[in-house]
């Protein structure tokens, strides 16, 4: 007894961590106490069938009401005392006391019929067989072995409890072959239902009550009940008792146990899915992240692109413009400035600017994709009903958490994707980088666009890229000068460019990993709570899972041991 008992406290302390058991808790810790307690004997069936009626025969008086209609209206507990006494406890069982001396070794237990309209006297009963010892089922031989009959034992089998089938009102069947008949259908269902056949016992309780009314306890009384009565007080000794009183707690406890390991089971399989979800989110945003970093690499081909070509048209021109047939076109500054912007700045920075404005937009697009495809997955699991419900009757914790965060993350995407203003993000974006370029070529931004910016930048000490708009005279420049103001020029206009490409390549890319890491985060950051749920949802129910086996088969070690008794 010890060592269940130890048993018995681990299950408990697994379950006692999960809200969900609470009532189960309640059922474990009333079986383990009954250890301590007269063998209890259980009396169920439907209303009518004779249970009431059976047990005033057992103990020769009327104790109990009988009727054609549900009269047992709460749980009544027959147990002995020197003289009949009455009350209710606080549990509001009847506790009725009366000198019979069969009840020195066990009590007896009536409920309320089964199938009674009253719904609190069916969950009562439902509430009070798992501590019973010994279940008595009767039935009636008019209408034996009822759909809901066949319903509530499947109940008591879930529970482990030895279960004993009493077919009452035998007197109504018309000879043995009727008998042969009734037993016959009762075994077949019950051999479907249980696995097994119990103990079948076909007797008629009113003509053995009636016996002892008249005659007394010790009356004699119709055959089929006194064998009823040989096994329940004879057969069923001391020894007996006591390995079904051990059974007992043992039924309730695996039950408990196989009960909360599917639970457990079901739990970490919807965790599993909602893991898979989690990662396909963050793999997405892996390939997102380095998809990202190669299509921009690959879009900024075409902003370099743009400048080589502006480069090379520089140079042409200067090529072209700084020879001494051209003398007197050098000496004319407009005319140049004007030919350098028509000839090499040209669309350049048009051109520039749409290149940038289509990588903003390229980044919005797939930020707001990105969110997209987040807020998708969240859905397809908020859809991912679990089936937990339909086990346990009722939404418990676990799952009330799960939907709340889920919610939660859904609603966060969802209205993350409704408030997305592409136009706004583009701008934000836009304005960033002009304001990198221009901190790097000291300009104040103000109003101006990133093309009117890069003309000014493009232009900025090259308006006089030649030394020689001022120089005056033909004279100054001689034959050697003016190759050498060329390759001058050239130089310069390489330089510029390369700084233009270096300040807007790293504007460019600054704001690329700002953006591509705000949007990386801000997902992760929303999925966080429920991911954080998850792992440590499925690190609980996996330590669960293990204590729940290893308890159930302890449990079920025991059970055989007691068994082969």
């Amino acid at each position: 007894m010890a060592e269940e008992r130890a048993v018995l406290r681990a299950l408990h302390t697994v379950l006692a961590r999960h809200a969900e058991a609470e009532a189960d808790l309640d059922a474990l810790e009333r079986s383990t106490r009954r250890l301590d307690d007269l063998f209890l004997l259980v009396v169920v069936g439907e209303f009518n069938s004779g249970k009431s009626t059976l047990i005033n025969a057992l103990v020769g008086a009327r104790l109990l009401e009988e009727g054609v209609t549900p009269t047992t209206t709460r749980i009544h507990r027959l147990h002995w005392a020197q003289a009949e006494e009455r009350g209710v406890d606080l549990s509001g069982i009847e506790e009725i006391g009366v000198p019979v001396e069969a009840l020195r070794q066990l009590q007896i237990v009536d409920t309320p019929g089964t199938n009674a309209l009253d719904r609190q006297h069916e969950a009562i009963t439902h509430h009070f067989v798992p501590e019973s010892d010994l279940v008595l089922f009767v039935t009636s031989a008019d209408r034996p072995f009822t759909e809901s009959e066949r319903a509530f034992i499947e109940r008591i089998r879930e529970w482990g409890k030895k279960l004993v089938l009493v077919v009452n009102k035998a007197d109504f069947l018309g000879g043995e072959e009727d008998v042969a008949k009734v037993r016959a259908f009762i075994e077949d269902n019950a051999r479907r239902l249980l696995d097994f056949v119990p103990e079948i016992f076909f007797l008629a309780a009113r003509p053995a009550l009636e016996a002892r009314l008249q005659r007394g306890q010790g009356a004699a009384v119709p055959a089929p009940f006194a064998r009823f009565e040989s096994w329940l007080f004879e057969t069923l000794d001391d020894k007996e008792r006591v390995r079904l009183k051990l059974l007992n707690p043992l039924g309730v406890g695996r039950r408990l146990a196989e009960t909360h390991l599917e639970r457990v089971s079901a739990q970490a399989e919807l965790l599993r899915d909602d893991l898979k979800t989690l990662e396909q989110i963050e793999g997405q945003l892996t390939v997102y992240e380095s998809d990202m970093t190669n299509d921009f690499r690959f879009r900024l081909t075409d902003v370099d692109h743009e400048l080589q070509s502006f480069e090379k048209r520089g140079l042409e021109f200067f090529e072209e413009t700084l020879r001494l047939p051209r003398i007197l076109d050098l000496i004319n500054k407009e005319r140049i400035q004007a030919d350098f912007e028509r000839k090499v700045i040209a669309e350049t920075p048009k051109r520039l600017e749409t290149k940038v404005e289509e990588i903003i937009d390229w980044l919005v697009d797939s930020e707001l994709e990105q969110w997209q495809i987040a807020g998708k997955r969240i859905s397809e699991r908020r859809r991912a009903e679990p089936g937990l419900r339909d086990m346990g009757g009722e939404i418990g914790r676990f799952d009330y958490n799960r939907a709340e965060l889920l919610e939660s993350v859904g609603r966060a995407a969802q209205e993350t994707i409704r408030s997305f203003d592409e136009r706004k993000e583009a701008r934000r974006i836009a304005e960033s980088v002009q304001a990198t370029v221009a901190a790097t070529g000291v300009i104040e931004v103000g109003a101006l666009g990133l093309g009117t910016l890069f003309t000014l930048l493009a232009t900025t000490q090259l308006m006089d890229f030649t030394g020689i708009l001022a120089a005056g005279t033909m004279a100054v420049l001689g034959l050697m000068v003016l190759p050498a103001r060329r390759r001058k020029a050239k130089a310069d206009l390489s330089a510029r460019v390369l700084d233009l490409r270096s300040r807007l390549m790293d504007a460019l890319t600054t704001q690329f990993q700002r953006e591509a890491e705000r949007s990386g985060q801000r997902i992760r950051e929303s999925v966080a709570p429920y991911s954080r749920f998850v792992r440590a949802e499925s690190q609980r129910l996996g330590t669960a899972r293990d204590l729940l086996t290893e308890a159930r088969d302890n449990l079920g070690r025991l059970r055989e041991m007691i068994e082969a008794i």
